[in-house]
């Protein structure tokens, strides 16, 4: 075994370690002040005594309103084509001309590797790999293609949580504050890839528009999963923490960001004196909501024929050849 391959291995080990110790305490913290104020209530003179919390946990979810769990599945494919899009105007900036249709078949393949299967090469670095093999082109800017796009994606997240904040006064911050920040972030953001990667900035207007409208329908799910839950309050501190907690899941530590999100909404739900059970159910259907559509790119795993293959490489061959191309670079 190589030193890579043991350093992958580890990473991997890591990462299913810290995505198994964030969810235990979460569920912890929450189970914990759930019985706290279960026993508040009965010390209150209620009657009736509540279920154990995962009971209503589960009562919670099997009550739901399955129209509104319907529509934010919707919304989060809406994303996720928007999203592969996206992608693709970026291949397209390097020279590489697929169909939608094709490069939302790999997007799919991407996530479902993403998701479930952590650690090694990942979704982004098997479609690098797969395209390289397939279309003979540099893996250098297949890998650039793939930054810009995620680039681009937390560029949409910074804007529309700059927004949000206007709209919660307890946070404190003048309005014009977000407002500079992000006019000042885009131009700067604007020129540096304007001077630097032109083959991009040819497409930017198309991609980042694209790359706003990922994240709002994102959003828009996580409004349809408090409908679901059948909340009525204010959204607004909910959403917040939705797209606070993606911004801290694009840092790869936890497995498809499962556990860092829910650290997210525990902390912000003590923050804004929300409800804590709320907001990790919340952060689960979107969880459970994003792995039944990825789990969809399997089908491509068993009929490689949708993506014009007679056998798919499989993890271990898409990461042996990413070493082999590291090796060549160095």
């Amino acid at each position: 075994m190589t030193q890579k391959q043991l350093w992958r291995i580890t990473k991997t080990v890591f990462k299913v370690c810290i995505t198994a110790i964030a969810l235990y305490w979460v569920f912890s913290k929450v189970e914990t002040d759930y019985h706290e104020q279960a026993m508040e209530n009965i010390s209150a003179g209620s009657d009736e005594y509540p279920p154990s919390f995962w009971q209503f946990i589960k009562q919670t979810i099997l009550s739901s309103n399955p129209f509104f769990l319907v529509l934010a599945f919707l919304a989060y494919g809406c994303s996720i084509v928007i999203a592969s899009s996206r992608l693709n105007g970026f291949f397209k900036g390097v020279g590489l001309e697929l169909s939608e249709r094709y490069n939302f078949k790999l997007y799919l393949l991407g996530l479902f590797y993403n998701l479930f299967l952590p650690g090694g090469v990942g979704g982004d670095g098997y479609k690098i790999y797969f395209l390289r093999r397939k279309f003979e082109v540099k893996g250098r800017k297949l890998l650039s293609a793939v930054f810009f796009d995620r680039l681009s994606g937390l560029w949409a997240l910074c804007l529309i949580t700059a927004a949000l904040v206007i709209f919660i006064p307890r946070l404190q911050i003048p309005n014009e504050v977000p407002i500079v920040v992000v006019i000042i972030g885009s131009v700067a953001y604007y020129t540096i890839i304007r001077r630097y990667f032109s083959d991009y900035s040819k497409r930017f207007v198309r991609t980042h528009l694209k790359a706003l409208g990922t994240q709002s329908m994102q959003v828009i799910c996580a409004i349809f999963l408090l409908y679901a839950l059948a909340f009525d309050g204010k959204f607004a501190p909910y959403l917040l923490m939705f797209l606070l907690s993606s911004l801290v899941a694009v840092v790869p530590f936890t497995v498809g960001g499962l556990g860092a999100r829910e650290m997210v909404f525990v902390f912000g739900a003590k923050y804004f004196h929300l409800d804590a059970h709320l907001a990790i159910l919340i952060s689960l259907l979107f969880y459970l909501t994003s792995a039944l559509l990825a789990s969809t790119g399997s089908y491509f795993i068993f009929r490689p024929q949708g993506l014009g293959e007679d056998k798919l490489p499989d993890a271990a061959d898409a990461e042996q050849g990413r070493m082999d191309e590291d090796d060549e670079n160095d």
